[in-house]
């Protein structure tokens, strides 16, 4: 063993010097090492590595990370640090598969295809991919929902949430946010009482005699870890079992310096590599490793369910595209929406290779229409006969049938195909602005899978489906007018709209919108209508709980919070409140009128308001409501007397 010892420069014996050289000298000799192919920095702390470190070094001089080691200081100084360096190494050697070397060398071919140009497409032809267009509403939606709902007590859900608020305006996570302020409802509380809702009509739709808990997993990251769990703890998870939920933690990768991938160091410490997130991606891979797939899979599950942390309107799509991978029995199935052509929106494609290879999946919108336009479509990326791209539009939501999918993650280990996206200095594209890094997104996974995979697709109306909440009040108010804003005040408006074209359908006289503007953004108001997962999981259930002739003006806001909660003969002015346990059955009829709430406009840089209310624009004046709350079983009438 090699005894380290520090003395003043001035009194280290020259016996002690010749054994340190000679203590490195055999090292390097037993590695079969020539000690000029090393950093002599690195050589001079051979005595402070074990041999798994040694290794690693070796790979890294190997790999041409030399540079790593320019500015170490001899053995004896800042050894904690240097020992530190060699711990992170070895972390992400370990959570990338095939290592730092398969991470190096995939950076490399990556970014020589950056530097000249090469698009990932060259070879392919893209056309339309086989899939179901669905309709709100008609027999055919209402039949995929019902089998939809039948089928998720075999499901798991995944959500991908490893983001911060800052984008928007918010310094929270993402999943803490409101979306909606009607009732202070955040995105992570709608999905969890979403997937509560299925569990339950699942359960009653196949007549279950008990109800089968779904899994429900949430990828965080360094950023969203801790604070995503204060909110489940604080909040009782929402009403769903602690057992249900699972965190993983996404880690971060090396960033990259160079077209040769040369490992960037932290700008603050010479003895960090920096590092970036991967990218959302890394869900496939860390489902993977953490076992959880086989578990579910001998627990008879069938599906898996990924989506995206800010989309208010997701679940009221899950249901029906949820049954349309059960009924056409799809491997994978991205859901999508209508895509005006060349919309800033990736399109769901077909790829068929010269060699014979064929895939579906997303294509960037800013790749889509070159790609077709080489592929002899004089008009690129055009609307059909149906004013609408025939290449849907992707929303990053996938449901995988979960025995192909564990096949194909055990011949992947989970990885997916990565890109690069450096941001060059000059048109010679020889240096970085900063630092780069590989990246990978969640819906190509489909990109390894064989031709014979069943893959397809299914289109929701947009107004159904997708509402995201991605840019903050001050960039939202500078896209241009026709084109979506995705903030926070967008995002919650098309909650109302959304719940109130669903009563229109079934029936309900509801009162148009009127423009208002909010922090810039010109957006349609519509009644203020809420209601809880259980009172309305599918079309037919809303249906079934409007009776005769109801209406609700445009200046009305309705929350209901109950699962048998019945509007008949209602005509609604002003505000209504139904707070009612299970066992309570709730009529509501007759007229009620009241001075309701309003929407105060506020201003983004406001502080006087909360973070998340100048984020949208608005405050809500509460003027007068009625709000009844039933809390025993039984049957009760609420009809207000004239």
């Amino acid at each position: 063993m090699f005894h380290l010892f520090i003395f003043e420069k001035s009194t280290i014996p020259a016996r002690m010097v010749s054994a340190t050289v000679d203590s490195e000298a055999d090292i390097l000799s037993n590695l079969n090492i020539n000690a000029g192919d090393w950093p002599s920095n690195l050589v001079k702390n051979l005595c402070l590595l074990s041999p798994d470190q040694i290794e690693l070094g070796k790979m890294l001089v190997e790999m041409g990370q030399s540079h790593l080691f320019q500015q170490w200081t001899d053995a004896g100084v800042e050894d904690d640090k240097k020992k530190a360096f060699f711990d992170q190494v070895a972390k992400l050697n370990t959570r990338y598969p095939g290592g730092l070397a398969s991470y190096i060398k995939n950076a490399r071919e990556l970014l020589a295809d950056s530097k000249v140009g090469k698009s990932p497409y060259d070879g392919f032809t893209p056309s339309v991919p086989t899939g179901e267009v669905l309709s709100f509403g008609d027999d055919n939606f209402i039949k995929y929902e019902e089998a939809g709902v039948k089928e998720a007590q075999n499901a798991a859900f995944v959500l991908v949430a490893g983001g911060l608020g800052e984008r928007l305006g918010y310094n929270g996570i993402k999943v803490a946010l409101l979306a909606e302020a009607t009732t202070g409802t955040c995105f992570l509380q709608v999905y969890i009482e979403a997937i509560l809702a299925l569990q339950e009509g699942s359960c009653r739709l196949t007549q279950g005699t008990f109800q089968k808990d779904i899994p429900f997993v949430i990828m965080t990251s360094d950023d969203t870890h801790t604070r995503t769990l204060e909110v489940l703890e604080s909040n009782s998870y929402f009403g769903m079992k602690p057992t249900q939920v699972k965190l993983l933690k996404q880690e971060k990768v090396a960033c990259l310096d160079d077209n040769d991938a040369r490992l960037a160091l932290d700008p603050h410490n010479k003895y960090q590599i920096q590092t970036k997130p991967h990218g959302h991606g890394d869900v496939h891979s860390l489902l993977y490793s953490s076992g959880l797939l086989k578990v579910w899979l001998d627990a008879g599950l069938r599906w898996v369910l990924f989506f995206q942390d800010t989309n208010g309107l997701l679940f009221k799509a899950i249901p029906a595209s949820l049954g349309v991978s059960a009924t056409n029995q799809y491997q994978v199935n991205s859901l999508a929406v209508q895509r005006k052509a060349k919309e800033a929106m990736g399109g769901i494609t077909r790829l068929t290779h010269s060699d014979g290879r064929s895939m579906v999946i997303n294509v960037e919108y800013n790749q889509l229409d070159p790609l077709l336009r080489a592929a002899g479509h004089p008009d690129g990326d055009a609307d059909c006969e149906t004013g609408y791209s025939p290449f849907p539009g992707n929303i990053n939501h996938l449901i995988l049938e979960l025995g192909p999918y564990i096949e194909e993650l055990t011949k992947t280990g989970g990885a997916i195909k990565e890109f690069v996206n450096p941001k060059y200095k000059d048109a010679s594209k020889t240096s970085f602005k900063s630092s780069t890094r590989l990246e990978c997104m969640m819906q190509d996974y489909p990109k390894t899978l064989p031709p014979t995979a069943r893959v397809g697709f299914t289109v929701m109306d947009k107004w159904l489906a997708y509402a995201p909440v991605k840019n903050n009040p001050e960039d939202a108010s500078k896209v241009p007018k026709g084109n979506p804003y995705h903030s926070a005040t967008s995002g919650e408006m098309a909650i109302y709209r959304a719940n109130s074209l669903i009563l229109v359908k079934a029936g309900v006289q509801v009162e148009g919108p009127v423009q208002q503007v909010f922090n810039g953004q010109e957006v349609e108001v519509w009644p203020r209508i809420t209601w809880k997962p259980k009172w309305g999981l599918t079309f037919s259930e809303i249906k079934s709980k409007v009776r005769q002739s109801c209406s609700v003006s445009q200046r009305s806001t309705m929350v209901l919070k109950g699962r048998n909660i019945f509007l008949e003969d209602l005509s609604l002015d002003g505000a209504l409140i139904i707070n009612s346990i299970d066992g309570a059955e709730v009529k509501v009829e007759g007229s009620i009128q009241n001075k309701g709430w309003l929407l105060e406009r506020i201003h983004y840089k406001d502080s006087s308001s909360p973070e998340e209310l100048r984020i949208r624009g608005f405050k809500i004046n509460k003027l007068e409501h009625l709000e009844q709350t039933y809390s025993e079983t039984g049957k009760f009438i609420l009809k207000p007397q004239c």
